[in-house]
């Protein structure tokens, strides 16, 4: 199996990939957001090119739980991602992913100013490894990764 991670703002989508072998996502493009039929199609192009067969979208909890408008538009989108990929798609706990994905590329010694360009990705790949590393297909607690 083959997993679409992403990680999905308003202004840009953050994708990453893994698979079943090596259980390890890791960062792999950023959409800019053009609308859902634009987004979905190129985000489309890369599961297709990547035989995935399952993806991950990250729900934007609050901290203490709670699903605000940024959940609810995160849901609507799973749905309509699932339709367009045929795929089943997960929801997954996303608290602090942004936060850790800063770290882990303060961490690789990239210079702030190119981290915008990559942050979106680096998230979607977070997002991801939590899922892997928990329940298939929950949303609950982060937990780390070892």
């Amino acid at each position: 199996m083959r997993y679409l991670g992403l990680d999905l703002g308003r202004a840009r989508i953050g994708l990453a990939l893994a698979d079943d072998v090596l259980r390890t996502a890791r960062p792999h493009s950023t959409v800019h957001r053009r609308g859902d039929a634009a987004d979905l199609a190129a985000i489309g192009e890369v599961a297709r090119q990547f035989e995935v067969t399952r993806a991950v979208v990250g729900l934007p909890l609050h901290m203490d739980g709670s699903e605000g408008d940024s959940a609810r538009f995160a849901r609507a989108f799973a749905g309509k991602l699932g339709a367009a990929l045929g795929v089943p798609v997960a929801l997954q706990d996303e608290r602090l992913s942004t936060f850790e994905a800063e770290g882990r590329l303060r961490e690789r010694g990239v210079p702030a100013r190119a981290q915008r360009a990559l942050v979106d990705a680096e998230a979607a790949a977070v997002i991801l490894q939590s899922w892997l590393d928990g329940p298939d297909g929950s949303v609950g607690p982060r937990r780390s990764t070892p």
